[in-house]
């Protein structure tokens, strides 16, 4: 049933090219973090990653005069739950069990977000019901990431801590899931206060956190303090204000198709840039991922393409 607070989603042209925007950045940002941490540690790179986003979102905000509600609701809590849930928790979990299980885990926890909005959806947001058809999109789409990661993520790291770092993983994944019904959830505020306060929030609580696992801050060599630079402002700052316009408009359901273009991209980047080996089963994990997608947005993909009708 429709709340006033939450109107129905509404997908566009602009929505798809946000999407597959997001999924291009953060689909190459997974080198940019290896170049990373040959000079700074994992919460710490957390920690520098979001305060150089909020610091440049905030600058931005403060020329628009700094405007959020836009009615006379002051959800504060929520916008600290979201920052909670989208930044400083998911990074430094992810940056925590990265070490103990492998990426092909990894990114398969993330395709598996897309997975977990649909239930939070369903229940908490009108328009966005778990239909047959869309649920059968996503189980699709989900094979698809899997056949394109391989059995690389079913095999165990040896690792004593894998348990609790697939533990990790698995809870940033439920963190986005969750912050993604939340931001939807807010009343009427501007697009730029909602990626800046969250991200303000994160920082807050993720620099003690670092501080408290790895110690006072280290300094970097300079190359690293670039790349820091680079992830604050693009796959961070930039992304993150895209992911809220997405949210916000076309809904969490939309907006999680992402999760399955990370990890495509990432491989389609590594063929395409660094000569990185054509396997076989490529092609049939792009078909795939692209007809769970198609089955999922059958609706929005008319709207899209009205002449197909």
């Amino acid at each position: 049933m429709q709340t006033d607070a939450t109107p129905l989603p509404q997908i566009s042209r602009t929505s798809w090219l946000m999407v597959v925007s997001l999924g291009l950045v953060w689909g190459s940002t997974f080198v940019v973090i290896e170049v990373a941490l040959r000079g700074i540690t994992p919460f710490w790179l957390a920690a520098a990653r979001i305060s150089f986003a909020m610091l440049l979102m905030l600058m931005f905000w403060s020329l628009r005069g700094f405007p959020l509600f836009l009615s006379r609701a002051r959800p504060w809590g929520r916008l600290a739950l979201i920052g909670l849930l989208s930044s400083a928790l998911p990074f430094t979990l992810l940056g925590w069990g990265q070490q103990y299980v492998t990426s092909g885990f990894a990114g398969v926890c993330m395709a598996a977000v897309a997975l977990m909005v649909l239930p939070l959806a369903h229940v908490f947001l009108p328009g966005e019901r778990m239909t047959l058809r869309r649920t059968t999109g996503f189980l699709i789409g989900f094979a698809g990431v899997s056949l394109l990661i391989g059995a690389e993520a079913f095999q165990s790291s040896g690792a004593t801590l894998e348990p609790l770092g697939r533990l990790a993983c698995l809870g940033a994944a439920c963190c986005y899931a969750v912050s993604a019904v939340v931001m939807r959830r807010l009343p009427p505020m501007d697009p730029i206060g909602i990626a800046t306060v969250p991200l303000i929030f994160g920082t807050l609580m993720v620099i003690p956190t670092a501080w408290v696992a790895e110690g006072p801050p280290p300094l970097p060599p300079a190359q690293t303090l670039l790349v820091l630079l680079f992830l604050g402002l693009i796959p961070t700052a930039a992304a993150n204000m895209l992911r809220v316009l997405v949210i916000r408009s076309a809904g969490p359901v939309f907006m999680s198709l992402t999760n399955y273009q990370v990890p495509m991209w990432s491989v389609l980047l590594g063929v395409l840039l660094l000569g990185e080996p054509m396997r076989a089963s490529l092609l049939a994990a792009l078909a795939l991922i692209l007809m769970g997608v198609a089955i999922s947005q059958w609706g929005a993909l008319l709207r899209l393409f009205p002449a197909a009708r």
